[in-house]
């Protein structure tokens, strides 16, 4: 399947050639911090199945708790994650963030890895109240706060 995708500030646009059978959920404590939330969703591409459009990526090396180096690739301006890859000259499989693929909606986790580490609240997630929108934030965490007597 092709895909398009891109950051959030429009800098960086890329396409890439995926397998939807490939979308996984990784619960690890690095792709907690990197996303600022419980987990990360990504989908795999070998090696020249991802074409850079626009922009320079900037990265970094990030050595991860399996003693794995990953090189962790981001827009420069803004900080979208796009991708990640070993280090090192072995053929290179992609790690393609789902979040920024136009496609999203169709990718479908098969698969979750690193569960030692998901949140145990993720269960619980519907149960807890939602709106289609932001709306007042407020009174949706705190209803009783807003009545009047």
């Amino acid at each position: 399947m092709m895909v398009e995708g891109g950051c959030h500030c429009g800098l960086i646009t890329y396409e890439a050639y995926i397998d939807p059978e490939t979308v996984c959920i990784c619960h690890c404590t690095d792709c907690q911090r990197l996303t600022g939330t419980a987990f990360r969703t990504f989908v795999l591409t070998m090696e020249g199945g991802f074409k850079l459009l626009s922009g320079q990526l900037k990265s970094y090396i990030r050595v991860g708790e399996s003693g794995a180096r990953r090189v962790q690739t981001f827009c420069p301006e803004c900080g979208s994650p796009i991708y990640s890859t070993s280090d090192g000259d072995d053929p290179k499989v992609y790690s393609v963030r789902t979040g920024n693929i136009r496609q999203r909606d169709e990718l479908v986790p098969r698969a979750q890895i690193w569960c030692r580490s998901a949140q145990p609240w993720l269960g619980a997630l519907r149960d807890i109240p939602g709106q289609e929108r932001q709306g007042d934030l407020a009174a949706v965490l705190n209803p009783h706060a807003h009545r009047r007597s």
